[in-house]
Formats: C-alpha cells, structure tokens, sequence
C-alpha cells in the first residue's frame, strides 16, 4: 500500500512540488501496487499508435479524508441512473478489506468533495452505500452516491468521467488525476503484471507506469485516464518504495513461472476495463451478469 500520510508531506517538503510521484496512499497506511516487466500478457507487446492527445483536468474527480477518487460511469449508464465514486479497497472507510473478502451493498455516508477542471472543490456529494469493495484481485471501491449524474451536472456543470470497458494498452499516454492532491501526474503504460504480490494481497494484470509516474500517499484512488480519450482505463493504486520483496509499500511483481521480479520507485494501478459488464439497469451491480468477472462474496 501506499506511504502514510506524514510522509507523502514530508516527501513533498524535501522533493518540491515538481518532482512528487503520484501514488495513492491513505493517512493510517494506504494499500500500493506495483509493475512487472517479465510475464507481461499478449497486450503488454502492443504499442499504442500516436493518437491526438487532450490535456486532462480534475473535472469529475473528488477527494476523500485521505485517498483520491472520481465520479464515473459505464458506456450503458443513464444520466438518471444513480452516480457511482470509485477508488482503492484499501481506501474504504472501514478498513482495509481482508485478502479473499468482498463487500456488496454496505450502509455508508461518506462525503466526497466534487472538484472542477481547475481543480477547486466546488461541492460536496454524500454515499448511500458502498456498491462493491475488494483488495482481492484488484484493489477498488465503488460507492453509489444520493445524487443521479443529471443532479451533479446541473447543480456544478460537472460530468462523470467514462470508464473504458477494453483492456488498455501498453504505451498508452496517460494521466494520474489526484483529487487529494490536486496534482496530475502524466507518464505512459509500460506493461502489465501478471500477478502484484504486496504484502497479504495478490492483484491480477496490474498496469505498471513509466518512470515519470511518481505517485505518492494521497493518491491512492485516483483514476488513470486516457490522454487520447479522457476514458478511465485504470485506478491508481501503489508502487515500490524501498525496494523490498513484496513486502507492505513493496510489491513484487511475479509472472506466469513464479519468477519475482522488484523494480524500486515503479507505480501501478488496477486495471478497470472489466468492472462494466458487472453493473446493470440503474447502475445496479449483478456479479451474475454475463461477462462479469469480479471477485464474488
């Protein structure tokens, strides 16, 4: 997981406010994936063309009390369909998740703050519950919030970002957004890792930045967006910071062999494209859909 807080601000005091990575990383201690080089699946060996790309800003993304996050919605959702926030398991209010547990349709009232293109917060959305929660596979929390995307946008001028519902690819241009921070950070897409072993938690295809991707404590949530397409193609989630062997705030990344591999100051993310197929009518989640294949309770 991600470094404590005190220490991402230490970290921004002694780095200046150009040079700070941009990982997520709650106060008590957020939950950090990092990036694989070997085992990389068939995606990973396709480069990305050379798309027009679009300078990306905070309109959409939220804050949470000590994680990142953003409002979003799928290709088939309806502007009076309820909003949906996503951000890190690890970032849930309740705790970290247990390796293995899933959370469905938990009573929450958590408050976000809404943030415009410039990053100023500009209101404040409330929970009604959290929709889907897990650090197992991936790493994200899905809150359904007491307001329709159609309330947001005529209240703030804001709109939900899209999450992509194709796997992304490697060499994609892309953007980190911090709400937390209120600081982008843009690298590309390296490559993907089998398996990301930090600590208890094991992830499936993580994405793994570039180099120019240094995340810290904070961004833990943030949504990986798209330069090309302002899409969502993943959720920020941790890095190596001390070169450990998939220790806590050291994963590891393992290919299909069970060879290990550390990279030292590398981030990640989880991937998203595959949350979609697992949320209906009314953004109601079904883990029965077809084609969805996220960790069942």
């Amino acid at each position: 997981m991600r470094k404590p807080l005190v220490a991402a601000l230490f970290a921004l005091a002694i780095a200046g406010a150009g040079a700070v990575p941009a990982v997520a990383a709650p106060a008590p201690a957020d939950g950090a994936v990092g990036k694989m080089a070997t085992g990389t699946t068939a995606a990973a060996v396709k480069t990305a063309a050379a798309p027009t790309l679009q300078a990306v800003n905070f309109a959409g993304t939220v804050s949470l009390s000590n994680c990142s996050g953003s409002v979003v919605r799928f290709p088939n959702s309806a502007d009076d369909d309820p909003a949906l926030v996503m951000t890190n398991g690890h970032c849930l209010e309740t705790g970290f998740p247990e390796p293995g547990e899933v959370i469905v349709d938990q009573a929450s009232s958590r408050s976000f703050g809404l943030l415009n293109s410039a990053g100023t917060r500009v209101g404040t959305l409330r929970a009604s519950k959290v929709a889907y929660s897990t650090m197992t596979d991936t790493d994200v929390t899905i809150y359904q919030l007491t307001r329709t995307y159609a309330s947001i946008r005529s209240t703030y001028g804001i709109s939900a970002l899209t999450v992509q519902d194709t796997h992304p690819t490697a060499g994609t241009a892309i953007t980190v957004a911090s709400g937390y921070w209120k600081r982008l950070y843009s690298c590309n897409i390296d490559g993907f890792v089998y398996r990301l072993k930090e600590g208890a938690w094991t992830w499936k295809d993580s994405v793994r930045y570039t180099s120019a991707c240094q995340t810290i404590g904070g961004t833990s949530g943030s949504p990986v967006i798209d330069q090309s397409t302002g899409k969502v193609v993943a959720v920020n989630n941790t890095g190596n910071e001390d070169g450990e062997r998939c220790t806590d705030n050291n994963p590891c990344e393992v290919d299909a062999n069970g060879n290990v591999t550390v990279r030292e100051g590398i981030n990640y993310a989880q991937e998203t494209y595959q949350i979609p197929a697992c949320f209906g009518v009314d953004n109601k989640l079904d883990l029965s859909a077809s084609g969805c294949t996220l960790p069942k309770p």
